[in-house]
């Protein structure tokens, strides 16, 4: 915030917006400079004549879902997501709940940049109105978890926000009947109580309450509660992976799909395998996942890093609902029974930094779809080996170039490890 992200892109998006727009909602998560960010998109769609649902303080999802139900054309989250406290972003969603696809996005952006607007005279300013959400979808929550059958014993959850905005999880959760503790709750831009990111490392302090408590589960959050990551009983951490394969085995059923990014362990497609259930294979980012999701064949879309998404309920990732279900879930079955199913591989990651990361991945893309035959180029390159995998691909934000090798066996994940290390050095 202060240098790409400032209210004077703001206002340039919500001008922009405006162009398309009669009534948009908008919400944000605690970060310091959300507020004003928010105040400066509001000013430049209430310009172009459209009126604003202001949510205030919001998870994301929250923003998603009410698009549809306050019969507007657009949302914003005012959000960084899972990142730092000095970010800040804009983040625009459709009325369906996904988030604007990359044509949506760049024809926003081309607004910005060549300044087109269409703005009002004093007479035709939009309005803006103050709404709260929260309860209703917590009461979508309840009612989708509900409406499933389950949850005869809810168990006590531990409940860790990260200072972020997803109280909406608490509430959907005693409406289920759970005893909740809370921790990190206080909503607070600063992220005191661990980093926004809901990490093994950042999530020491659930781990220890879930494990010293009463708790059979413990939940965390990201500052806007799109991303959810789950502890079990005894206060293990359980893999994003690990939780992908359980909440798609629940979701999906034989002949049905499931969406995944291209990093995904193969552990998940093994363990779906078994129930007849496919993967289809998407770019990393739960933007991509979201548009594979929309289609009929797809029952359920996940990513490693958090994000679930339900189709059937909202193309948002959406980590109140995913608290929910996992809730209900471990009621059924604990999840560390659940997670204890699911094959555990050996994987090795590594960056390499590079001068050049987007000519590098051109001459290796051209040189490895020439040398192997199963070869996906969706994000980076993706090479299946039949008993092992390897990707290479860009960091989105980094010089660097991120290596990652799998395989049912040790000796051969290190063997397509090395294999993908060699390629990016002779690339060089």
């Amino acid at each position: 915030m202060g240098e790409d992200v400032t209210a004077a892109l703001a206002l340039d998006v919500g001008r922009a917006l405006g162009v398309e727009t009669d009534r948009v909602v908008v919400g944000r998560d605690p970060r310091e400079s959300g507020e004003l960010l928010a105040d400066a998109l509001a000013s430049g769609l209430r310009e172009s004549g459209t009126d604003v649902v202001d949510l205030g303080l919001a998870a994301t999802p929250t923003v998603a879902r009410s698009v549809s139900w306050h019969e507007a054309d657009a949302g914003v989250a005012i959000t960084a997501s899972h990142n730092p406290a000095p970010d800040n972003g804009i983040k625009l969603w459709q009325p369906s709940g996904q988030a604007f696809d990359a044509a949506d996005r760049e024809r926003i952006a081309q607004r910005v940049r060549d300044g087109v607007t269409d703005l009002e005279a004093w007479d035709g300013i939009g309005e803006r109105a103050g709404a709260d959400a929260r309860e209703r979808h917590a009461e979508a929550i309840t009612e989708a978890v509900e409406n499933a059958g389950i949850v005869d014993d809810p168990p006590a959850v531990a409940v860790d926000l990260g200072n972020g905005a997803g109280g909406v999880t608490v509430d959907a959760l005693q409406h289920l009947g759970c005893a909740v503790e809370t921790l990190n709750a206080q909503p607070d831009g600063s992220f005191p109580g661990r980093p926004s990111e809901p990490t093994a490392e950042n999530c020491t302090s659930l781990s220890a309450l879930v494990a010293s408590t009463d708790a059979e589960i413990g939940i965390a959050h990201d500052g806007d509660a799109d991303r959810l990551r789950a502890a079990t009983a005894d206060g293990t951490f359980v893999s994003g992976d690990e939780l992908l394969a359980v909440f798609a085995r629940d979701a999906a059923s034989a002949g049905e799909v499931v969406a995944v990014p291209v990093d995904t362990s193969l552990a998940v497609a093994d363990y779906l395998a078994e129930a007849d259930i496919d993967v289809t294979y998407t770019p990393v980012g739960d933007v991509y996942v979201a548009e594979r999701a929309s289609e009929p064949e797809v029952a359920f879309g996940g990513e490693p890093s958090g994000a679930w998404i339900w189709p059937s309920e909202t193309l948002c990732p959406d980590g109140p609902l995913a608290a929910a279900k996992l809730v209900a879930l471990d009621a059924q079955r604990p999840l560390a029974d659940r997670v204890a199913d699911v094959p555990d591989y050996p994987i090795e990651r590594d960056s390499i930094e590079v001068a050049d990361k987007h000519a590098l991945m051109e001459r290796l893309a051209d040189r490895i779809t020439s040398e192997y035959d199963e070869v996906q180029t969706l994000d980076g390159v993706r090479v299946d080996l039949g008993d092992a995998w390897f990707l290479i691909r860009a960091s989105g934000t980094q010089p660097l170039v991120r290596i990652t090798a799998e395989a049912r066996d040790s000796g051969r994940a290190a063997d397509a490890f090395e294999t993908a290390r060699e390629a990016v050095a002779t690339a060089h």
